[in-house]
């Protein structure tokens, strides 16, 4: 067998794997390899519509798609390959009021993430596309800087400027197995012989899932079929040519100018099919699958509504192709949990869109440790063990895909694959109302309905039904005392000799503290970026307990574990099926948990941040005075067999006070009273401690050696750019993050939180804001596209001295 050395080496030759390759070797890495097993662009590329959208709800999604955009135009011009790249622009018809409100939503998003949106009435939208039917619609929203591509052609000229660079591309080569030590690929073995590796990108695509199991990874990625037509070619070519891809979403259909004035059209049907779920088979190249008209038809009668040409014109051919597709349909990039050299970049379904900007921030990852943008919404470790199960994935994949188009209102949550991951309490609080929502996989109590009220959410944009019952909840934490089933919080043990050495290296604070102490640290990467955001318990010199958010537990324990010492001294240990967490809180808290607890817990016995073993009608229970709603309150850590039982023990001694439960929803509106802050939206990688206001818990002179400690050192000393702001104003208006702040005028940037505080009677919102406007007057947001008043205000609005946390 043949023996080969590579530093980088791409699985994969479609558009992901060649932009990598092209990145990679541009950026002056030597060593790049890409397989390939049949020809670059025969998985899903060559059948892709190709159009190229570039908003999407996150504002660095959106960032990198914008340089996709940048890229392809000036790709021509660097390899001399042309490739049909139109810049025409993409029309979003708006049918109905809602549909506007959307758009309107949309436009005032993409002005925050500094993408121009325009916003046209139905004559406006009719003279940029004139076969539409003008009077089925309420108006379009119009992104200039939007377009189509030829796939094939644009993976070729990536392509071609990877091996300008020095990338060398070998087709016909497939990998066919691995060799792992110590938790990294030694090598890889492919058809051509054997590959000595320093790092592999695994940019297969729909294959990824099956290279993926011969390294024991379930990857959450996998293909589904989809549908689109060629028509014969329309009325008046030459203005096809020049016409903007079009998408009607509450006709779930999308149009591509095609060659020779033909229409592409395709769209996103209800009852699609897996592919490959049992396997791919093994000839799969450069294959279609057998057309299946009568589940398109409803989406062509559907385009007859939008453009009635469609019924003159026939239609040339159908292509029916896998496309790639993951658990949560957004793609799956970065290093690999579990493996120290394994890069994802799989499940692309909109890959063409996001090529070029995609292959630029997976090489960054894999040069300088992490991208220029904070990309979670895509990164692998957002997902848990059961999202890249067949009996998970596929299920949700097919509802995301027919829910590509359709109305997501905010708070909207996924229906298939549920009911996974149970708390004991689950079914008691389900008799009790609870409206369910889900998070990793853990069903979770987002409100509950009171007798008489159906048990169903209630969404909507502007006035959402469940507001009212929270507003019930949020008092009731205010001013009596609450019971909220938190046990989906990822929870962990750092044990041995190593974990204070470990921790003190990874917190921007003072970890050694006295067992018994209860701290809330970030834990940062060496820019100052905020990678953790955790409650950590010191149980015992070496024995420290972490709680992160429900969602954040693989990513947050794969970077302690990436920075934990080879030598034993430390382990990490997952404790969150062990325990149920309940949360007490409220002014009466403390009555009624003294009624059912055998220990004191009184301010002076159990003061706040604090922690102690107690016993709750029988049961052990680790009690942890902290919390995330700004009231009296314990977070009560129960072995999960006696959760119910400590559950029912709290309500009956809570009866006489008017204990209540309460959900996830009205944890929003009380943490942003109390201006806590939530690792994901108002802090990231992308933000330091200092710009969050967090500033008290970075530790110079106490604090160990930690990560990001020169860049916070200089940052205090110099003062930041930017800091988080809070803002109110006394409307109570329809937000839920990602609307536009402006100062006189200027777009300042997004909103990162919002929501009505009940019990200060005022809206509350987060945005980062550049130093020189600290005390700049004139601020507004913009919502639903209408601009209203803003006030910053400092420091927090509920209980400024902390007199009720720590009564």
């Amino acid at each position: 067998m043949a023996t080969h050395s590579a530093r980088h080496l791409i699985i994969g030759g479609g558009i992901i794997g060649c932009s990598v390759a092209y990145h990679l070797a541009k950026s002056g890495e030597r060593d790049v390899v890409l397989l390939e097993r049949a020809a670059l662009t025969e998985g899903a590329t060559w059948h892709a519509a190709g159009l190229v959208g570039q908003l999407r709800s996150s504002a660095n999604t959106t960032r990198m798609l914008k340089r996709s955009v940048a890229m392809y135009d000036a790709l021509e011009a660097e390899t001399g390959m042309a490739f049909d790249w139109k810049k025409v622009g993409s029309l979003r018809l708006a049918a109905t009021r809602e549909r506007m409100l959307e758009a309107r939503r949309l436009a005032t998003m993409a002005r925050s993430f500094g993408l121009e949106m325009q916003m046209l009435t139905p004559g406006e939208a009719k003279a940029l596309f004139p076969y539409i039917e003008e009077t089925g619609i309420e108006g379009a929203a119009f992104i200039p800087s939007d377009g189509h591509v030829d796939p094939a052609g644009l993976c070729l000229a990536i392509a071609a400027g990877a091996r300008l660079h020095g990338a060398e591309i070998r087709q016909g080569v497939g990998v066919e197995d691995f060799v792992l030590k110590r938790g990294r690929i030694a090598e890889v073995i492919a058809s051509d012989g054997s590959y000595e590796v320093e790092n592999v990108i695994l940019a297969a695509g729909m294959w990824s899932r099956e290279l993926g199991r011969k390294l024991g990874l379930r990857v959450p990625a996998c293909a589904v079929e989809h549908q689109y037509v060629v028509t014969e070619p329309w009325p008046e070519p030459e203005v096809v040519r020049t016409l903007p891809t079009l998408r009607d979403p509450e006709r779930l259909v999308y149009y591509k100018p095609d060659a020779g004035g033909r229409m592409v059209i395709g769209g996103y049907e209800h009852d699609t099919q897996p592919f490959g779920a049992r396997g791919i088979p093994g000839d799969f190249i450069r294959q279609l699958l057998p057309e299946n008209m009568e589940r398109f038809l409803p989406l062509a009668e559907k385009a007859a509504q939008v453009t009635p040409v469609v019924n003159e014109v026939g239609i040339r051919q159908v292509i029916n192709g896998p496309i790639p597709y993951s658990a949560d349909g957004d793609f799956v990039m970065g290093w690999a949990p579990g493996f120290n050299n394994l890069m994802m970049a799989t499940g692309f379904l909109y890959g063409i869109a996001a090529g070029g900007g995609a292959g630029e921030m997976i090489a960054q990852w894999i040069t300088e440790g992490r991208p220029a943008l904070d990309l979670w919404p895509l990164d692998v470790r957002r997902f848990g063990p059961h999202h890249g199960a067949r009996a998970f994935m596929y299920p949700r994949a097919v509802e995301h895909y027919a829910h590509h188009y359709k109305m997501r209102y905010p708070g909207q949550e996924a229906e298939s694959a549920r009911r996974l991951r149970l708390s004991p309490l689950y079914h008691r609080l389900k008799e009790r109302g609870a409206v369910y929502g889900a998070k990793n996989g853990w069903e979770r109590p987002l409100w509950f309905a009171p007798e008489g009220v159906e048990p169903v959410d209630r969404l909507d944009f502007l006035a959402p039904g469940w507001q009212e019952f929270a507003a019930r909840e949020h008092r009731a934490v205010r001013e009596s005392v609450a019971l909220i089933d938190q046990s989906s919080f990822a929870k962990f043990e750092l044990i041995g000799p190593g974990a204070l050495p470990l921790m003190q290296r990874l917190a921007a604070c003072n970890m050694d503290r006295p067992p018994g102490s209860v701290i809330y640290a970030q834990l940062c990467n060496a820019r100052g970026g905020i990678e953790a955001d955790l409650t950590v318990t010191r149980l015992a010199e070496d024995r420290f307990y972490i709680v992160t958010g429900a969602g954040f537990g693989t990513h947050d324990a794969d970077w302690i574990r990436r920075h934990m010492p080879a030598d034993g001294s430390v382990h990490l240990i997952e404790m969150t099926s062990a325990r149920a967490v309940i949360n007490i809180c409220g002014p009466k808290a403390r009555a009624v948990l003294q009624e059912v607890c055998e220990e004191d817990v009184s301010a002076a016995a159990f003061p706040f941040a604090t922690a102690r073993e107690v016993t709750i009608a029988a049961a052990p229970v680790l009690a942890v005075r902290i919390g995330y709603v700004g009231e009296l309150g314990w977070e009560l850590h129960v072995p999960t067999e006696f959760g119910l039982h400590v559950y029912d023990a709290l309500r009956a001694a809570g009866a006489a006070h008017g204990i209540r439960d309460v959900g996830y929803r009205a944890i929003d509106s009380l943490r942003l009273e109390k201006g806590y802050l939530y690792w994901s939206a108002d802090i990231t990688p992308d933000h330091t401690p200092i710009e969050a206001g967090l500033g008290f818990r970075v530790h110079l002179k106490r604090g160990g050696d930690f990560l990001g400690r020169a860049a916070l050192a200089a940052q205090k000393a110099e003062g930041p750019a930017r800091r988080l702001a809070t803002f109110t104003s006394p409307e109570p208006l329809p937000m839920s993050g990602g609307e536009t702040i402006l100062c006189n005028g200027r777009v300042v940037g997004p909103v990162t939180s919002a929501g009505f505080g009940h019990t200060v009677g005022r809206m509350i919102m987060m945005g980062y804001l550049p130093v020189d406007l600290w005390d700049a007057e004139g601020f507004e947001v913009e919502v639903f596209g209408e601009r209203h008043p803003i006030s910053r205000v400092d420091g927090p609005l509920y209980d400024p001295e902390n007199r009720r946390l720590k009564a």
